[in-house]
């Protein structure tokens, strides 16, 4: 008797277990479908998206706006042609035709500065017709200062751009020692220099950022720079910078930076950039900021009418400008001002190189958010 219990438990219990299987297999197989069903949901919408952004982007090119995969990520504007025909020569190895060219640009200290860059930049990568420049005329002030500005820029290249976070220790070493090195070269640039050339003292500007100058050496800095002129754009950007919170300033102290140079500009000298750039970092560095809501503030609406208006006043050949229009349709854009936005974008289309677009990761992702968005809705606004 006892075996036939135990026999019809088993039973009991064999076909308790191909039930619970069964079920447990039927209950699987749901939820494998129900995934499947979602991805397919998933997928469905990723494509109908991914369709909804090439027709928008299609019809913003239909419009006269350049394509994605033509904008030019390097350069905020085209090179102008002597810029283009110096490289070229220097690259060649003719290093008298880069001595004439930042020759040439006279007593306008931005575009000195903005020549001596161009070729240092490329004597970063091949210093050979530098070297030979050096040789031909030892004691050359451009020659040194174009030395000074490739040493900048071959340490701020060994360091990269990405965040602290991300730059190992190994790269913080080398920076450090090539900045000590640009900066005895920036100081051997300042003494065979004109006296009233302002450039050499540029050129330690970023070697001041990256050594982490006290504030009153950068002051004295400063001063070198603002005593022979006091408003070159490019020096005053650059200054912005060491004041930035993610440098060796605040927010704070940024801001007052941005606003006190802005106020001593005259209308069109575009130093109006400053406070835009300060809030545009400070949105960047703030997580609890979001650009639709902080932008849209008073002291950013504030900041973007005065520049609209400097803007206006600016001569429109000034290449300096088109920095300003970068950021300007970035703001513009957030500040639901589509169409002064779409007036931006008309003129920077295609060049991309420039503050806010390459503080993405994406730049191209960006624009083309910020353009299209803006191109689309005033296209509605004034088909309506």
């Amino acid at each position: 008797m006892l075996g036939l219990i135990v026999f019809g438990v088993l039973l009991l219990g064999g076909a308790a277990y191909r039930f619970m299987t069964a079920r447990t297999k039927t209950l699987q197989g749901r939820i494998a479908a129900a995934e499947a069903d979602r991805g397919a949901a998933q997928d469905r919408t990723a494509a109908e998206k991914a369709e909804k952004k090439a027709r928008e982007a299609a019809a913003v090119v239909a419009l006269g706006f350049v394509a994605e995969e033509d904008l030019d990520t390097e350069q905020a504007q085209p090179a102008p042609p002597e810029r283009t025909a110096a490289i070229a020569a220097v690259r060649s190895g003719d290093w008298e035709a880069g001595a004439s060219y930042v020759e040439a640009a006279g007593s306008d200290w931005e575009e000195r500065w903005q020549r001596v860059r161009a070729l240092a930049e490329v004597a970063a990568e091949d210093d050979a017709w530098l070297l030979a420049w050096h040789a031909a005329r030892p004691s050359d002030p451009t020659a040194a200062l174009v030395d000074a500005d490739t040493a900048v820029q071959v340490a701020w290249n060994v360091r990269g751009s990405q965040a602290g976070s991300r730059t190992t220790q190994e790269q913080f070493r080398l920076f450090h020692e090539l900045l000590v090195k640009a900066q005895a070269a920036a100081h051997e640039a300042q003494r065979l220099a004109d006296p009233a050339d302002p450039v050499p003292y540029m050129v330690e500007q970023p070697i001041a950022q990256g050594l982490g100058y006290p504030h009153d050496r950068y002051e004295k800095l400063w001063a070198e720079i603002t005593g022979r002129d006091p408003r070159i754009l490019t020096a005053h950007t650059t200054a912005l910078q060491y004041w930035c919170q993610k440098w060796r300033g605040s927010h704070e102290l940024a801001l007052a930076f941005a606003h006190a140079s802005a106020a001593s500009g005259a209308p069109g000298e575009l130093l109006s950039l400053l406070p835009l750039v300060a809030y545009v970092e400070q949105e960047l560095h703030e997580q609890e900021l979001t650009p639709e809501t902080f932008f849209k503030e008073p002291g950013p609406r504030a900041a973007v009418d005065a520049a609209l208006m400097d803007l206006a006043a600016a001569d429109p050949a000034d290449r300096r400008a088109v920095r300003l229009r970068h950021v300007l349709a970035w703001l513009l854009f957030w500040q639901d001002r589509d169409a002064e936005a779409v007036e931006q974008f008309r003129v920077i289309d295609g060049y991309i190189g420039a503050l806010p677009w390459y503080y993405s990761g994406t730049p191209k992702g960006r624009y083309l958010y910020a353009r299209n968005w803006a191109v689309l809705a005033t296209t509605a606004e004034h088909g309506a």
